[in-house]
């Protein structure tokens, strides 16, 4: 499953016509072509593409994407992905949620090592989230605290990143046990406030009493890509993979 219904208005002019998922960081590989290239290598070959922004550049090449990577795209479109968060956009697709789904943001680039490491891990727990516990933190970050017995406490940006374990890097394996309890907060999480993140319905979910693991990435190369800044460095990395 993939998030790509942002419009990125960081990375004008590229997402002037094309959203943040299909902006070219390694000659004309996107990062969406990552993200499949990854699932495919997981054989993870059903993939469910949450669109909104300039959704019709995915719809034009979907076929081409599908036929490259080897994967089966299902397009699921946010009717306010211009106006409200991706707490919404992830809740849109919550039917896919019972067959379980690995989630990647359409906006990080990262190995597939990342995906191996959520596949193989032994945390039981039905929700399990990918951390980087060596990057140095600032306040940009979605950072992360852990409970004593080392299950997610906080995530959120708002944290003094001195008190944080790591940084949630966007990417989460969801197993189908809990797929209802995940679409419930998501839509608490936006109705409450639509402007907020879906890693603020995994907060919720905190809250209410559910363990949300973590697992760390350990020391690779992989960015969050927000602006021209992290374009150039996802181009510096995206080549090695």
């Amino acid at each position: 499953m993939v998030l790509a219904a942002g419009a990125g208005r960081r990375l004008r002019p590229y997402t002037d016509t094309l959203p943040k998922a299909l902006v070219p960081v390694d000659g004309e590989t996107t990062i969406l072509d990552i993200a499949l290239r990854n699932f495919a290598a997981t054989d993870l070959r059903d993939v469910v593409v949450i669109v909104g922004y300039a959704a019709s550049a995915v719809r034009d090449r979907q076929a081409d994407l599908e036929r490259r990577h080897g994967v089966r795209l299902t397009l699921v479109h946010n009717d306010r992905a211009e106006e409200w968060n991706n707490a919404y956009s992830l809740w849109c697709a919550r039917e896919y949620f019972e067959q379980g789904a690995l989630l990647v943001n359409g906006d990080t680039v990262h190995p597939v090592s990342v995906e191996q490491t959520l596949l193989t891990s032994t945390v039981p727990s039905d929700i399990l989230l990918a951390v980087d516990d060596v990057k140095t933190l600032a306040d940009e970050e979605m950072k992360v605290t852990l409970s004593d017995d080392g299950y997610l406490a906080r995530i959120t940006k708002l944290m003094d990143p001195a008190q944080a374990y790591g940084e949630y890097i966007g990417a989460t394996l969801i197993r189908p046990a809990a797929s209802a309890h995940l679409a419930d907060a998501l839509e608490a999480t936006w109705r409450r406030d639509p402007s907020l993140y879906y890693e603020d319905g995994y907060a919720e979910l905190v809250v209410r009493g559910h363990s949300i693991g973590v697992a760390p990435i350990g020391k690779i190369d992989w960015v969050e890509v927000d602006n021209h800044d992290d374009l150039a460095k996802a181009r510096g990395i995206a080549c090695h993979y």
